[in-house]
């Protein structure tokens, strides 16, 4: 039996949970998900406990794996919904920049062209102004929403255009994200 699969999932409060057929929704102050489950496994929602239940139909091999899977992403969503997820992201570099305006994020990152990114239904960025920026200080975003694969594919994305590469520590990372730093060429010290 997973381990993670037989555990209940308590419903937090001011979240409302229906399930109808194979399609699970959540409604919570964050937002409003739905998922629609695979067949090898059944969702029961019991409202005098409050709490979500996953069973498996059988021990095969798919079924196992679907079943802490199942239970996992069903917990995720009354998470997203209840508190949110959310993404921290810094820009590293002279010149180097984000805006945020509308659905559209732009990324200046050293790259001939600034990168345009379209941010989906559900998600929203905000980008912190610093103070007096300097050379060091780096530009901050947030990426916000109930969704956790959206938000974390978005950040995935904004990251992959410039990763922080290991010798200035120029790119895009996320907060509290550590680079290892190389030490660039030495040049040798006298010759004749």
């Amino acid at each position: 039996m997973s381990r993670i699969g037989k555990k209940p999932i308590p419903i937090p409060a001011g979240v409302k949970v229906s399930v109808s057929g194979r399609t699970v929704s959540v409604e919570g102050p964050q937002g409003k998900l739905s998922w629609t489950h695979r067949p090898e496994v059944a969702v029961e929602l019991d409202e005098a406990a409050k709490e979500i239940r996953v069973t498996r139909k059988d021990d095969e091999r798919l079924c196992r794996a679907l079943h802490g899977l199942t239970r996992s992403l069903i917990a995720n969503m009354l998470e997203g919904c209840a508190k949110g997820y959310e993404k921290h992201l810094e820009v590293y570099g002279v010149g180097y920049g984000v805006q945020a305006q509308g659905n559209k994020l732009t990324l200046n990152c050293g790259l001939s062209h600034p990168v345009v990114f379209a941010i989906p239904a559900g998600l929203t960025v905000t980008v912190t102004a610093p103070q007096a920026r300097g050379e060091t200080e780096p530009a901050r975003f947030n990426i916000k929403g109930a969704d956790k694969q959206a938000v974390g594919e978005l950040a995935a994305r904004v990251r992959k255009t410039r990763p922080p590469e290991p010798y200035k520590g120029k790119g895009v990372r996320y907060a509290g994200e550590r680079i290892i730093r190389k030490v660039g060429k030495a040049f040798a010290g006298t010759g004749s």
